[in-house]
């Protein structure tokens, strides 16, 4: 059973905790063991968040045939949703470290709500970059503060709670592609409107949420926290630190790649249909989901510093042969590469906790909005090079990605009482 994370004290900062000595905390933490419903609740309501976010990518062929827009258009309406996410993250986590806000999750989700119903009734290209840029919003707001909760809720199995957390977030945005080909297809633009209704229900939901984790942050007070003797030096830290975002950039910008332009990629390459295309995105997607949620027990059990070597590197060849493959072998590759690739998810955030534990609103914000903000700058570049090259080539070119992963070798062995 995990022990909870310790830090150095030049690095850290008074963090709220209760009046028991962190050890008593952990051993109570352990023995009460997952807070499971509240878990399952904080992933179906990522599940909810997701899945909305995801009508935007899925809808691109809409909105790219009804305003003729280019892929470098394309690429900025992922950015200006992702780059409002990737702002302000790190911002949120860094506030709600020093003071948290039980009910602050509800609130996001309402910008969720009103960007959808503005993307539903959007006649202009600058109104549905802010209707994106709203969705972002909603999503500056959920992730650190969830991400905190699914912690507080593990029993001491970290990697195990962010993978169930994890999980309701990439199943939801592998339903996005289904939902839009069944819907929004057929239906047209207003339809996305009806999707508020999902962004309602998450409201009530994470407003429940915030009921017991009020509780949970009532009466306590501030301590500093002595670092584990082999907790690696500030130094180490800071350029672990720095190689977890690289390997993020490797792996986001790859995903980026497939979630943004994959369907115009099998659309232009082997004919098939938008709503055909669109099932092939849910595929790799689903796969992904599936991908994220076993790597975090894998890393609790084994260590998480060996599944990010292996979901990196271990796509690589996989990738290296996509551009290549025909249009069967593309989908039995997309469900390996997403099922490897997105293990190291749960991994390099609960590692990054880790080296800094005093700080996890602000690293679980920092590495949700890199992830967001590689992923929307990815996009935005990468249709800026398509419109000059083509889809192919651009997917040539993202295949190198994983070899990124070498840069794992200076990650630091964690003492075993901090995993």
């Amino acid at each position: 059973m995990n022990k909870p994370v310790v830090s150095e004290q030049a690095l850290g900062e008074p963090v709220p905790v209760p009046e028991l000595t962190v050890a008593q905390a952990a051993k109570a933490a352990a023995a009460a063991g997952p807070a499971y419903v509240v878990l399952a609740g904080i992933s179906f309501s990522h599940f909810l968040n997701d899945t909305m976010q995801s009508l935007i990518a899925s809808v691109y062929p809409i909105l790219k045939d009804n305003y003729a827009l280019d892929f470098a258009q394309i690429g900025m309406i992922t950015l200006a949703f992702q780059f409002t996410a990737s702002l302000l993250q790190p911002l949120v986590g860094h506030f709600t470290d020093k003071k948290a806000q039980p009910f602050s999750l509800a609130t996001g989700m309402g910008f969720t709500f009103f960007g959808l119903l503005l993307l539903s009734v959007a006649h202009s290209y600058g109104m549905i970059l802010i209707a994106a840029s709203l969705v972002g919003l909603g999503s500056a707001v959920f992730h650190p503060e969830s991400s905190r909760i699914a912690r507080l809720a593990s029993g001491g199995r970290y990697g195990f709670a962010q993978s169930v957390f994890q999980l309701g977030g990439s199943f939801g945005t592998s339903m996005g592609p289904v939902l839009a080909a069944l819907i929004v297809v057929p239906f047209g633009q207003p339809s996305i409107a009806w999707f508020s209704s999902i962004a309602f229900l998450a409201i009530v939901i994470l407003w429940r949420i915030g009921v017991w984790y009020k509780p949970q942050i009532a009466g306590k007070k501030a301590v500093t926290i002595e670092r584990h003797p082999d907790h690696p030096d500030r130094r180490r830290v800071m350029t672990a630190l720095i190689v977890l975002v690289a390997l993020l950039f490797s792996k986001q910008l790859y995903v980026s790649s497939l979630s943004s332009y994959y369907i115009f990629y099998l659309m232009d390459r082997f004919g098939v249909s938008t709503q055909a295309a669109q099932l092939y995105l849910f595929i790799f997607l689903a796969a992904n989901a599936a991908g994220a949620f076993i790597g975090g027990p894998l890393g609790d059990r084994f260590g998480r510093k060996y599944v990010i070597w292996f979901s990196i590197l271990g796509a690589l060849p996989f990738t290296l042969a996509l551009p290549y493959a025909g249009l069967f072998a593309s989908a039995v590759l997309t469900v390996v590469i997403g099922l490897i690739i997105s293990s190291a998810t749960s991994a390099i955030i609960v590692f990054a906790q880790e080296l800094m534990p005093h700080r996890f609103g602000m690293i679980s914000g920092v590495f949700f909005g890199v992830a967001f903000g590689i992923g929307g700058l990815g996009a935005a570049v990468l249709g800026q090079l398509a419109d000059h090259t083509s889809i192919a080539f651009v997917y040539q070119l993202c295949s190198f990605l994983p070899a990124i992963g070498l840069l794992a070798v200076f990650l630091p062995k964690m003492p075993k009482a901090v995993r």
